[in-house]
């Protein structure tokens, strides 16, 4: 699946010059490699910047995804299979962590295993893994009817303040793209911290992006109206490093902070229930679906049923997490979705194959996440609609990195409600657009989809690059029809180097080991 997803990324780069472009006016590169091979960033006048996202993925990315010894060996059986799978998971969690904070692995042989149910990994360093995604390989199916994740990875219990750490941040503005800020008082703050970097919403900040007063929708719908208690957004970082009141930490602000509107604060926090170094991998996941209920869109027929398999993987309450070579077929919704309380999770080497629902709102998200970190490598998705998605509030720094989507039905971008800080790098979209944009009273108020979302070096039938107030949006070297947007354009029609943004960032920070251990040949710059 990854030859064919690299191949069909290298087909975009040779024939981009039959796609039309529309002239455009260019602006200056926001960052480029300078005469010593090292990236520059040119900050605009408020001193905001496209912001580092190579701490996404596991372990903060540039980490490679670990072997991790099998403790448990399953063949298939007759029957439902699911009890079996789910008994081998909870005994491989009653092991103890080794040093590198693994218990071990449940392999699942090749063949077929029947899932009426939903499996669970709920225990830190467990890992289920199969023998392939192809059709030769470890397929689970999905049966019944009814709509469900199959697989779901996830601890339990919420983020927790401790108690007497809150110092409010002092500066006027914190930029975007900062890694640094200084706060009232960090006497009670110590290197090694996990905190939270907090942007409270405020009425002012929100009028100001005219999200207090979206249009009433012409068919009479529900709009909701944003407010300033839903629109605060806690952003998970550690600190790195202190001088006096100033701290540093490990990956930049993706929204500001101003004093004008609110400013900010930290505190640390705990999450004891969080699980960490889990994954699935090797699989192929199947759903069930009635085939005699279809539906029609212009002159094709296609499969509609909707009560079976709808999610695949979904990830939340965890941490250092991974999906690679798992590939899905028939279900309706998501191959994988990192939900709001995952962090630092890979998926890599994936795809989302021959959905099964109707073509309409809340279906086929191919790839979605509104969590921490997200790192969404090498992937591909067919007759998805929001193929490669950020959903409402996504704290970033998020990144899609070479992934395709053939035969699209919508696009791909942040979908609603103010996703912060995703990186669109090497994007390929066939069928559809790539946008961020005011979506308006689209949904029950979808308004400003994404801010500090870049598209760099993509390709899609058309792009839509508009900059709210008190934010930016970058679409760099990217190939399309331009259909609109007053966002930062530059080299629109011809790519840019760095090839991929993501790998250029971490070979700055970590070496050329670390891009080596995460991607392919194809994929490094030369």
């Amino acid at each position: 699946m990854r030859v064919l997803l690299m191949l069909s990324v290298m087909l975009v780069a040779l024939t981009i010059a039959a796609i039309g472009v529309m002239a455009v006016e260019d602006r200056a590169l926001p960052v480029y490699p300078g005469e010593d091979g090292r990236l520059v960033y040119e900050p605009d006048e408020r001193g905001n910047t496209i912001p580092d996202f190579s701490n996404c993925g596991y372990r903060g990315g540039g980490v490679p995804l670990p072997d991790v010894p099998v403790r448990v060996t399953l063949e298939p059986e007759e029957g439902d299979d699911g009890d079996r799978i789910q008994a081998a998971i909870d005994q491989v969690s009653e092991m103890p962590l080794d040093d590198d904070g693994f218990r071990g692995a449940v392999l699942l042989g090749a063949g077929e295993y029947q899932i009426e149910g939903t499996l669970r990994i709920a225990a830190s360093g467990v890992v289920l893994r199969g023998e392939g995604d192809g059709e030769d390989g470890t397929i689970l199916l999905a049966t019944g009817n009814e709509q469900r994740t199959l697989i779901t990875v996830s601890g339990e219990g919420n983020r927790e303040e401790i108690e007497g750490t809150r110092v409010a941040v002092t500066d006027d503005y914190v930029p975007i793209g900062a890694r640094t800020m200084t706060v009232e008082d960090a006497g009670d703050l110590s290197v090694g911290d996990d905190v939270v970097v907090v942007r409270p919403a405020t009425a002012e900040w929100i009028s100001t992006i005219g999200m207090d007063r979206i249009p009433e929708r012409r068919d009479g719908g529900r709009v909701v109206q944003w407010t300033p208690e839903a629109y605060t957004i806690h952003y998970e970082r550690q600190i790195t490093g202190i001088d006096g009141n100033t701290i540093t930490i490990n990956a930049p602000m993706v929204m500001s902070l101003d004093q004008e509107f609110g400013g900010g604060y930290v505190y640390r926090y705990e999450w004891p229930g969080r699980i960490s170094n889990v994954g699935v991998e090797y699989l192929r996941g199947v759903s069930e679906f009635d085939p005699e209920i279809t539906a029609t869109r212009g002159d094709r027929e296609y499969y509609a049923d909707e009560d079976h398999g709808w999610i695949l993987i979904a990830v939340d309450r965890a941490e250092d997490a991974w999906v690679r070579n798992v590939t899905s077929v028939y279900f309706g919704y998501s191959c994988v979705y990192a939900r709001s309380r995952s962090k630092r999770v890979t998926v890599q080497d994936c795809a989302y194959l021959e959905p099964v629902s109707r073509i309409a709102g809340a279906r086929r998200y191919s790839f979605a996440s509104n969590g921490h970190k997200a790192l969404f490598m090498r992937c591909y998705a067919e007759h998805g609609r929001h193929d490669f998605v950020m959903h409402a509030r996504a704290p970033g720094p998020n990144a899609f990195v070479d992934c395709v989507a053939d035969n699209a039905y919508s696009d791909t971008g942040p979908h609603h409600r103010w996703a912060t800080g995703t990186l669109f790098d090497n994007v390929v979209v066939n069928g559809h657009a790539i946008n961020v944009r005011d979506r308006g009273n689209s949904g029950t108020g979808h308004g400003w989809a994404g801010a500090q979302q870049v598209f760099w070096n993509c390709t899609a039938d058309s792009i839509i690059c508009q900059q709210p107030p008190t934010a930016q949006n970058w679409a760099i070297g990217c190939i399309a029809e331009r259909r609109s947007g007053d966002g930062y354009w530059a080299s629109f029609g011809e790519p840019v180097q760095p090839r991929s943004l993501y790998l250029a960032q971490l070979r700055e920070r970590l070496g050329d080991a670390a891009v080596e251990a995460i991607a392919l040949p194809e994929q490094i710059e030369q």
